[in-house]
């Protein structure tokens, strides 16, 4: 049984909430937001339990700390702060938890750019929750979705360890993350990859064409 997933704001606030901080951040975050979105919606549709509607808009939102500015991995805090404010702790948990498949914030993909005081709040809310199905639907999604379309999770975990680089955990998550896949491909009886459109040809490019 799923924990309860607490407040989220309806499609039309999430898209308010994301046309505002295009506004202020533009960049092809907002693209790679609307495909986990997209995807979110489409496998949740698959799963028992999972509300679509309610899974859209927390990928919609995943990244939402973004509209702070150019950041490295304060984007969770500033997600996380900026949906709570606005009453929505369903949503905002996500921000916190989305980048995390294992619970350990020194293991985010981009430097730890917050304060002190802040990482330390992001690993005692970590520590203090179980996740649940939407908490790894939303990870699962943003490990297939790059600004240009879905791939293979392999292209995807690279392309983020050439922008950023790795460290000593890297493994580990990559390891999670195919884990979280294998769990949503046993509950949807189906390949994830096949709820997905265009995953073979955005991974593979002409040869995708071919192959398929």
């Amino acid at each position: 049984m799923l924990d309860s997933v607490g407040q989220v704001p309806n499609l039309v606030q999430a898209e308010t909430f994301l046309k505002e901080a295009e506004e202020r951040n533009p960049g092809f975050w907002v693209a790679h937001s609307r495909l986990v979105a997209q995807a979110a919606g489409l496998i949740s549709g698959s799963i028992p339990g999972l509300e679509p509607q309610t899974a859209y808009s927390l990928g919609l939102l995943h990244d939402i700390g973004r509209r702070e500015g150019v950041t490295g991995m304060r984007h969770v805090i500033d997600g996380y702060r900026f949906l709570s404010a606005q009453g929505y702790d369903g949503a905002a948990r996500i921000c916190m938890t989305h980048s995390y498949p294992i619970k350990n914030v020194a293991s985010g993909s981009a430097k730890w750019d917050g304060t002190r005081d802040e990482y330390d709040f992001a690993q005692a809310y970590l520590d203090a929750i179980d996740y649940n199905l939407y908490d790894r639907l939303i990870q699962l999604c943003d490990a297939l979705s790059m600004a240009s379309g879905y791939c293979l999770m392999e292209k995807r975990m690279v392309d983020v360890a050439l922008r950023y680089g790795t460290n000593k955990y890297t493994v580990m998550k990559w390891k999670a993350f195919l884990e979280i896949k294998d769990e949503f491909d046993h509950l949807a009886v189906r390949p994830v990859y096949s709820l997905l459109p265009g995953v073979v040809d955005h991974t593979f490019g002409d040869l995708g064409r071919v192959v398929e």
